[in-house]
């Protein structure tokens, strides 16, 4: 009896590699980056046809991998550096679960902590929504949620304890030190970035800035009763952002907008989770990606420019010349240090160039000082800057940066000086003007912060009221 040879019409990934006599590995980036069709005979499955048109050698030369560890490290690094607050840095079993969501091609390994191709994460490094993909892809354990939100690990479970989040998922995580095997919540990192826009009633700065050993503010907060997490019309406003009467209109216009769980018709009170869901949907809400970020440039005595990054900055300006402009934000102790070793002289630092949310570039020709250091309960650490509101000005364009020509007058002329003004508020930024030509001394001189100013009136300024007043120019 003759031996009967069955061709194979159809292959899965392992079939398929063994036929080309490659690894695994190779047949599924070969499919996953494209180098060979998508299956076709099937979910997994590939006609005899495609896998003989393949190229063994081309699919075997693509093969590259790397371990998760490895991978989370590098989309770690595009995140920023240093690492900005509210961000906790991506671990290998995020590396997991961005495989399941099909940004990464399984290359091997266990499938929670998978092998990948660096080519591949390196595409999704660069990819400028990187913060929202892992936002909307990678759950967060609590220590890690904790740190996306910003604060303590205890302020975090007080957002538990009230009912504003609930765990998404759960894994086992074996403490060998601790126990043994654990059961971890996780949570929705989503869900986390939206408190701060979703629970608009809470101070989440003074929560972010608690010191340690202080108990939590949300600890006073009352939990939520099961199926009475309840907004009124005036709420749903708040948390949008907008006038009551815009919701009232949404309502009225949107067949989809919610409908009232309890109230009364003058005052009916909504589902919060449904208010939040129909606002994302309709695009009336968004869940931050980050803390927002100012960016610095200071120069000290010697001239020298720094750049310097503070995270979720707070900009508050004087409402006259004679108070005191502050800036305050999250930094690096390396960054801390420079600040202050910068603005220890005794005209403090010159701010040339400040990009914040919310306002124009500012800058300062000098007197810019490190007002305080705060090291919050959570780790971070709280810089704040301040100088005379006197001393802003508008920040040229280029960048260098430095006071915009003109810039704002800090002192009005008087009978002791005839400097001409212009419409814009300054003085001639020039060391050669109409009424002193080029002979600036001794009636005009440089002030050390950066800029002239009229000797005579200084002198003037400075008996009437034990200060030197400034006007700055390019």
């Amino acid at each position: 009896m003759g031996v009967v040879f069955v061709v194979r019409e159809v292959f899965d990934e392992s079939q398929a590699a063994v036929r080309l006599r490659v690894p695994v590995a190779a047949w599924r980036w070969a499919t996953g980056s494209g180098l060979v069709p998508a299956a076709d005979a099937g979910p997994g499955r590939w006609s005899r046809q495609v896998v003989e048109a393949a190229d063994p050698e081309a699919v075997r030369a693509a093969l590259r991998g790397i371990e998760a560890g490895v991978a989370a490290d590098r989309l770690t690094q595009a995140l920023g550096a240093p690492l900005p607050i509210l961000r906790p840095r991506v671990t290998a079993s995020a590396v997991g679960h961005l495989v399941k969501a099909g940004l990464l091609v399984y290359l091997g390994g266990e499938p929670r902590f998978p092998v990948v191709h660096p080519d591949q994460v390196a595409a999704l490094a660069r990819r400028r929504d990187l913060p929202a993909v892992l936002d909307r892809h990678v759950p967060l354990g609590p220590d890690q949620a904790a740190v996306r939100l910003g604060v303590r690990r205890v302020d975090f479970d007080q957002v538990v304890r009230l009912g504003w989040l609930a765990p998404v998922a759960t894994v086992d995580v074996d403490y060998k030190r601790q126990g043994g095997m654990t059961t971890v919540p996780l949570y929705d990192a989503r869900e986390i970035a939206l408190l701060e826009v979703v629970r608009p009633c809470v101070d989440w700065r003074a929560v972010r800035t608690v010191a340690a050993g202080r108990r939590s503010p949300l600890a006073a907060l009352t939990p939520l009763v099961s199926g009475e997490d309840r907004v009124l019309l005036s709420e749903v406003a708040r948390i949008a952002g907008v006038g009551r009467a815009a919701v009232a209109c949404w309502r009225r216009r949107h067949d989809d907008f919610p409908d009232p769980v309890a109230g009364t018709g003058v005052h009916p009170q909504f589902d919060h989770s449904a208010v939040v869901a129909w606002l994302l949907a309709h695009d009336k809400i968004e869940a931050p990606t980050g803390a927002t970020i100012a960016t610095l440039v200071l120069a000290g005595a010697g001239g020298a420019s720094h750049r310097f990054r503070l995270d979720d900055p707070c900009l508050t300006l004087a409402d006259d010349a004679a108070g005191e402009d502050t800036l305050s934000g999250w930094s690096t102790d390396k960054d801390a240090d420079a600040l202050a070793a910068l603005a220890a002289g005794t005209f403090g630092a010159s701010l040339r160039w400040l990009t914040a949310p919310g306002t124009d570039p500012l800058a300062v020709p000098g007197e810019v000082r490190v007002t305080d250091r705060f090291r919050s309960g959570s780790g971070g650490l709280r810089l704040t800057l301040a100088w005379p509101a006197s001393l802003r000005g508008t920040a040229a364009s280029g960048p260098a940066g430095g006071v915009v020509r003109h810039g704002i007058a800090y002192a009005g002329p008087d009978e002791a000086c005839g400097c001409a003004r212009h419409d814009c508020g300054g003085v001639v930024p020039v060391s050669w003007c109409p009424e002193h030509g080029t002979a600036v001394e001794p009636v005009l001189e440089w002030h050390p912060g950066g800029g002239i100013r009229c000797t005579d009136l200084s002198a003037a300024r400075a008996a009437a009221a034990g200060q030197t007043a400034k006007v700055t120019v390019d």
